[in-house]
C-alpha cells in the first residue's frame, strides 16, 4: 500500500473523531496524475447533498497538460464511494454535530486508488500550541536519546 498525497494540515488544525475509507470516482488522466503523486488537498472538504458524498477543491492537474481536454477541471467534484449506513452517519455528523468532513490521505489498496476521510472538530489557538509544545518537548528527547 503506498501513500500518493497526504492532508498534513488537517491533523494540526483538527481534531480527528472517526475515520472513513472511501473509493473516488475518477478519469483515466486523473487516475495517472494521482498515481504520479500530483494531487493536492489544499482547501478541501467533503460535502454530503442528496445520499452521495463528493469531494470539493481537492486539486488533480491533467497528466499530462498539453495533452488534456479543453474544458478538463483539476478542482470539479468528485464523488466518494461509500455505503448508505456511511453515508447516513456522516450526514448526521454534517448536520446535527456540526462536524466537518476533511480527506486526510489517498492511498492505494489493491489496484483501486482510495480516499480516507475523517470527520473532524476544529481545534482552538490554545490546542495548537499544545500540540507544538509536545511537538518540541518529544525533539528535545529524542535528540538526549540520540546523543547517549
Amino acid at each position: 500500500m503506498s501513500h500518493y498525497a497526504e492532508n498534513r494540515k488537517a491533523r494540526f488544525n483538527y481534531e480527528i473523531l472517526e475515520k472513513y475509507e472511501a473509493g473516488i470516482e475518477l478519469l483515466g488522466s486523473e487516475v495517472k496524475s494521482v498515481r504520479g503523486g500530483q494531487m493536492s488537498f489544499e482547501g478541501a472538504f467533503v460535502i454530503v447533498r442528496g445520499g452521495e458524498a463528493y469531494l470539493i477543491n481537492a486539486s488533480i492537474p491533467p497528466y499530462q497538460p498539453k495533452n488534456a481536454e479543453k474544458d478538463y477541471d483539476p478542482l470539479r467534484n468528485r464523488r466518494l464511494l461509500l455505503t448508505k449506513k456511511e453515508i447516513s452517519e456522516l450526514a448526521g455528523n454534517e448536520k446535527s454535530k456540526s462536524l466537518t468532513i476533511v480527506p486526510i490521505s489517498v492511498y492505494n489498496r489493491g489496484r483501486k486508488i482510495k480516499v480516507g476521510i475523517a470527520a473532524v472538530k476544529g481545534k482552538k489557538k490554545f490546542d495548537k500550541r499544545e500540540t507544538i509544545k509536545k511537538r518540541e518537548t518529544d525533539r528535545e528527547i529524542r535528540r538526549e536519546y540520540k546523543g547517549r
